[in-house]
C-alpha cells in the first residue's frame, strides 16, 4: 500500500501545487485583508469589517437571496436527477441515447445556452406564446421577481446531467444478483428498495447533494450573464456583492463577506455529513 503510494506522488504533486498556489495560501492570506483596514498603514481592526459587513444591506440581501436560491435548486437538483436516474436504469439499454444526451447541456458554453434561454422567456418568446393560447397573460420573465424562474430552470436545465451520471453509476454499479435473492426470498419493491438500493446509493446520494449546493452556490454566472452587476432585488446575490466589492478594490469587504460564507458553508456540510451517517446507520440496521 505505501509503495503504491509513493509512486503516486509525481502524478499528486502538479495538482497538489496547484491547489496549495492559487487556492490555499490565498485563503490563509485573505484573512490579513479581513483584518486590516485597508489603509495605507493597514491597520489591525480586529473584528470590526466583519460587524460591518454584517450589517451591511446589500449583504444582507445577497446572503438571503443566495441562501433562498440554494434552498429551492439544490434539492430539486438531486430529486429531479435521482428520478431521472431510476427512470434511466430501469429502462436499460433502450435510454442508451438519453444517457448519452442528458449530458449535452452540462457541456454546452454557458453563453450560448443564455441566448438561448433568452429568446424562450422573451416576452414574445416561445414561453408567452404558449401562455396565451393556453388563455393566460404574457408575463415579463426577464424583469422583478418573475426573472428567478427562468434562472432556476436555466441551473436545473444545465447542471442535471452530470448529476444523473453519478446517480446511474451508483445505480449501475449495484449487483442484478442482489435484487434476484431478494426477489427469490419475497422481498417486494419497497423492501428492496429500503434494503439493498439506499444503503448502497447514500454515499453517491450524499456526492450529489455536495455538489447540487455547491453548484447553486455558484448560480451568479446565470444572474450576472442576464442582469449585470446589478440585478433587480430578488435576484441580486452574495457573489454579486463580492463582485462589486472588488471592483471598488475593496479587499477587505470582499474577504471578509467570503470568509463569511465559508463559515455558514462549512457549518451546512458539516450537518450534511452528519445527516448521511444518521441515514446509514439507520439504514444498516443501526450498527
Amino acid at each position: 500500500m505505501y509503495k503504491k503510494f509513493r509512486q503516486a506522488w509525481p502524478f499528486l504533486l502538479p495538482g497538489l501545487a496547484g491547489l496549495l498556489l492559487f487556492y490555499f495560501i490565498p485563503f490563509v492570506g485573505g484573512v490579513w485583508y479581513s483584518l486590516t483596514d485597508g489603509s495605507f498603514e493597514n491597520k489591525f481592526v480586529g473584528l470590526q469589517n466583519y460587524t460591518t459587513v454584517w450589517q451591511n444591506q446589500m449583504f444582507q440581501l445577497g446572503l438571503r437571496n443566495t441562501m433562498e436560491l440554494s434552498l429551492i435548486c439544490a434539492p430539486a437538483l438531486f430529486l429531479l436527477s435521482f428520478l431521472l436516474a431510476a427512470v434511466l436504469h430501469r429502462i436499460r439499454p433502450a435510454g442508451a441515447f438519453f444517457r448519452s444526451s442528458v449530458l449535452m447541456p452540462y457541456l454546452m458554453p454557458s453563453s450560448a445556452v443564455l441566448i438561448i434561454w433568452l429568446l424562450w422567456f422573451d416576452y414574445g418568446g416561445p414561453v408567452n406564446r404558449l401562455l396565451t393560447v393556453l388563455g393566460g397573460q404574457r408575463v415579463d420573465w426577464l424583469m422583478g421577481a418573475e426573472l428567478r424562474l427562468p434562472v432556476i430552470l436555466l441551473f436545473l436545465w444545465k447542471n442535471l446531467g452530470f448529476c444523473v451520471i453519478v446517480f446511474l453509476s451508483a445505480l449501475q454499479a449495484i449487483p442484478d444478483v442482489l435484487y434476484e435473492y431478494a426477489t427469490l426470498e419475497g422481498a417486494g419493491f419497497r423492501k428492496q428498495t429500503f434494503a439493498i438500493t439506499l444503503p448502497l446509493v447514500v454515499p453517491s446520494a450524499f456526492l450529489v447533494l455536495i455538489l447540487s449546493f455547491v453548484s447553486a452556490f455558484r448560480i451568479f454566472k446565470e444572474v450576472f450573464f442576464i442582469g449585470g452587476a446589478y440585478p433587480e432585488e430578488p435576484l441580486y446575490t452574495l457573489q454579486n456583492y463580492m463582485n462589486n466589492m472588488y471592483g471598488k478594490l475593496n479587499y477587505q469587504n470582499v474577504t471578509t463577506a467570503a470568509y463569511i460564507f465559508a463559515g455558514m458553508v462549512f457549518v451546512l456540510f458539516g450537518v450534511l455529513f452528519l445527516s448521511q451517517r444518521q441515514a446509514l446507520r439507520r439504514l444498516n440496521g443501526g450498527d
